[in-house]
């Protein structure tokens, strides 16, 4: 009678270079986040308080907009 095994063992260290790896990616996407929000801002604070109201903005609510605008 045989016997068989399903499950293998990963190669050493291949868990941890994943571990490594996200957590390099998390970091590097809050990055890309930050400037995507500065950016957006930066724009929005460009903007006269007429185009502002045209969009259906008030200035006092950019900083918010543009947090919600770079996680998505």
């Amino acid at each position: 009678m045989a016997i068989m095994t399903t499950s293998r063992t990963v190669p050493f260290g291949a868990v941890s270079t994943f571990r490594i790896v996200s957590v390099f990616d998390t970091l590097l996407g809050g990055i890309v986040s930050a400037y995507r929000a500065h950016k957006t801002e930066k724009t929005l604070r460009a903007l006269s308080n007429a185009q502002l109201e045209d969009i259906g903005l008030e200035r006092a609510h950019i900083r918010t907009v543009a947090l919600r605008a770079a996680q998505a």
